[in-house]
């Protein structure tokens, strides 16, 4: 697929987006939360392009938030919050880089779900500072200095969701295209070469990891705005399991994967829940072994291989 093409994709995919939620009032919330999680997937996509998979990455995605809340009574311009969170988020992804990325495989996953769980620790014991399980309340942040309520306000930070997807996932398809990115890959599959040429692994895999963290820090900035509730749960062992899930739904052949994940994981949670909620955990459980039985490169890798055929045809 050309460029030319996946930017026509994407921009087709944004519309579809904003139709679907004037359409149906009530997804708009649903797929702002898919955006939020699918901008942290899109970060975790980057580290399985080294091979390592990330079981903390919530980490991320909760510390952004919690900024967002911090600050929202401070100064409540979304504007001014959302790269203070992106920015915290990439500043607390170098201090756990710079220690995580000495290790490879199972050991890198592990170390990040713990210091994931250490944090969670955290925010439930300083009750008196983060409120504990209770979370904290998000006022209505302004957007360019305008104070939005109600629809307007759900619409603007759809709105930034797109906008930061849009923008993030360009960045994501060029920086794979580097060299860095090429070098990212070589990590995978033959990182003592990498160091023999003079390249220094930990240095690409943690640039790659301060640059998932600033996608996740996004992602919790934009979650944080929707949902205007923070809690400690963000950063519990079962997000990144989530984040981990939509990566493998939607496939991590392409940045459109970890969105596409993202909006089917929404919608079948919401629908599941609905329809069956005591077991709505079962069937998600069933979509991703469907999805890992049938269609190895999720729900992207599909679409295309049915593309494929259907041009062969």
């Amino acid at each position: 697929m050309s460029k030319t093409q996946e930017l026509l994709l994407a921009l087709f995919a944004a519309a579809a987006v904003l139709l679907l939620a004037w359409a149906v009032p009530w997804l708009r919330f649903v797929l702002t939360i898919a955006i939020a999680k699918g901008l942290a997937v899109l970060g975790i996509l980057l580290l399985l392009r080294a091979g390592q998979v990330s079981f903390g990455h919530a980490l991320f995605l909760a510390f952004a938030a919690y900024i967002v809340a911090f600050l929202a009574p401070l100064v409540p311009e979304a504007l001014l919050l959302l790269p203070a969170a992106g920015i915290g988020a990439a500043l607390m992804g170098l201090l756990v880089g710079l220690f995580v990325v000495r290790y490879r495989e199972i050991f890198f996953g592990m170390l990040n779900l713990a210091l994931s769980m250490v944090f969670y620790s955290l925010l439930e014991k300083f009750y008196s500072i983060t409120h504990g399980t209770d979370g904290i309340r998000l006022p209505p942040v302004r957007f360019f200095g305008m104070a939005l309520e109600g629809e307007a306000y759900g619409w603007a930070v759809l709105v930034l969701g797109l906008v930061l997807a849009l923008g993030f996932g360009a960045f994501v398809r060029v920086y794979l295209a580097s060299p860095m990115g090429q070098a990212l890959a070589g990590i995978k599959t033959r990182e003592a070469r990498l160091e023999f040429m003079g390249v220094s692994a930990k240095r690409v895999l943690l640039s790659a990891y301060v640059l998932s963290a600033l996608m996740a820090g996004c992602g919790g900035a934009v979650l944080s705005m929707a949902s205007r509730l923070v809690t400690p749960a963000l950063a519990y062992w079962t997000a990144s399991g989530e984040l981990i899930f939509i990566g493998i739904l939607g496939g991590a052949g392409s940045v459109f994967g970890p969105f596409i994940g993202a909006v089917a994981y929404e919608l079948t949670r919401v629908y599941a829940a609905a329809t069956v909620a005591g077991a709505w955990q079962m069937i998600l459980g069933g979509v991703l072994l469907l999805v890992i039985l049938f269609a190895p490169g999720g729900l992207w890798g599909m679409g295309k291989a049915l593309l494929a055929k259907r041009r062969a045809a």
